[in-house]
């Protein structure tokens, strides 16, 4: 998914071969950008706003005009699957990343062969280009980061270190230091976080402990700190300043899915397959309290900005209200027939919304643990955000189907909407839309 500049609407890429253009106030699908004859990976959009790039399996890029929804052009030259795709600030260059090892930079208005940069030794990730406009830098399956000079396609330093495939990277908006998604540290499949320096190439600081995936990260309100939860069973605080480990987090028996830290910075929650919550004091890394109940996974967290609240999602069906501070569980919230996916909670107000296999999607008021309202999809309801006016709730179904529905009555703003396959809406689209989310999940 990528966002207009404006914030008006969205581009969603899907496997179905399609590209959909989204009014993010009403909800509608106004375009469907139909062209690939393979899944579509990828999708930048200019700063103007007005043009869009889509990179896909079929081997090509499209450029089209998201006025008119026309195809304006298809780039074709990589010899396998496009993964990524990038464009320059000022709307002029696009540069592809592909399965063929190699990127390319294409110029979008002259139709000339394009350049092809050689390096990587393997499957190229992900591209992404500093706000200057002057650098690329790229991920690759052959663990390494490349930074690029834009004009000349020279290689400026191969960033090594990653003991993984490298599949996540992105820039500080001083275009100083590569960071993986909107946090100040990369992620890979090795088990580790790293921070790089784009000047001199250097790696600033290797976060490493973990011995299994790391499934979320979130960083702490002052920005000094980061928690990470791993299938290993345990929590790490990182100074992103030193890398250093600060603590272990010790006390879950299973896989921890899932983090979350309170608003005033002090406290963490964390949530786990052995279907428990644990209450962390960050500055001691004290368990303070677990939090039974469940008898299930639990696959979400989410903090209530009213009270000292924490909301759980399970696989048991339920969610459940507790008292972080005491441990207490203050209520159960049951409707749900089948696995709770995915809950949030909605901004100054005592609502929470779930989504899960069951179908449907409800609102409830969290305080005195009555259903407010439904809704039933046609297949299992994977995820649901909430627009940032806090009055639109977007939920993504299996089937591929997205609702954009009003909190009120959750009314539909228009007919639901689909991809041909099951897209993944993630909380990261939270981040896209709001442009300042504090949390990067991966699940």
């Amino acid at each position: 998914v990528a966002i207009t500049p404006d914030g008006k609407f969205a581009i969603s890429a899907s496997d179905d071969k399609t590209l959909k253009v989204w009014d993010l106030a009403s909800g509608r699908a106004l375009k469907t950008l139909k062209g690939h004859i393979e899944w579509v990976k990828s999708v930048a959009i200019s700063a103007n706003g007005k043009l869009a790039v889509s990179a896909s399996s079929d081997k090509t890029l499209k450029v089209w005009d998201l006025n008119s929804g026309r195809t304006l052009k298809t780039l074709e030259g990589h010899g396998s699957t496009i993964q990524d795709v990038a464009i320059t600030p000022d709307g002029k260059s696009v540069v592809s990343a592909s399965w063929d090892k190699v990127l390319k930079v294409w110029d979008i208005a002259l139709r000339q062969t394009p350049k092809t940069w050689n390096g990587h030794s393997s499957s190229v990730l992900n591209v992404a280009i500093t706000p200057n406009g002057k650098f690329a830098v790229s991920a690759s399956f052959d663990h390494t980061l490349i930074v690029w000079n834009l004009t000349s396609g020279r290689v400026l330093r191969t960033l090594k270190g990653h003991k993984g495939s490298v599949n996540s990277i992105a820039i500080t908006p001083n275009g100083k230091l590569a960071v993986s998604s909107s946090w100040d540290v990369s992620s890979s499949w090795d088990d580790t976080l790293r921070v790089w320096d784009l000047t001199s190439g250097r790696l600033l600081r290797t976060l490493k402990g973990h011995t299994g995936f790391i499934n979320s990260v979130v960083i702490t309100p002052n920005g000094k700190f980061a928690i990470s939860a791993s299938f290993d069973k345990t929590l790490k605080v990182w100074d992103l300043t030193s890398g250093k480990v600060i603590r272990t987090l010790v006390g879950h028996i299973n896989s921890v899915t899932n983090v979350e830290i309170i608003p005033n910075g002090k406290f963490a929650v964390s949530a786990s397959d052995d279907h428990t919550l644990i209450v962390w004091d960050l500055a001691s890394g004290r368990a303070l309290r677990t939090l039974k109940g469940h008898s299930g996974k639990i696959n979400d967290i989410a903090i209530s900005p009213i009270g000292k609240l924490a909301i759980s999602a399970s696989d048991d069906g339920t969610i459940k209200v507790w008292d972080w501070d005491s441990g207490q569980l203050m209520r159960t919230l049951e409707g749900h027939i089948d696995s709770v996916k995915s809950v949030v909670t909605i901004p100054d107000s005592k609502l929470v919304v779930s989504a899960s296999d069951d179908k449907k999607i409800i609102v409830w008021d969290f305080q005195s643990g009555e259903e407010i309202a439904s809704f039933i999809g046609e297949s299992s309801m994977k995820t649901v955000v909430i627009a940032p006016n806090n009055k639109i709730i977007v939920a993504g179904e299996m089937s591929g189907r997205m609702h954009f529905l009003r909190l009120e009555g959750l009314e539909e703003l228009a007919l639901p909407q689909r991809h041909g396959i099951a897209i993944q809406l993630r909380k990261s689209l939270v981040s896209l839309m709001r442009l300042k989310s504090l949390k990067w999940k991966l699940r």
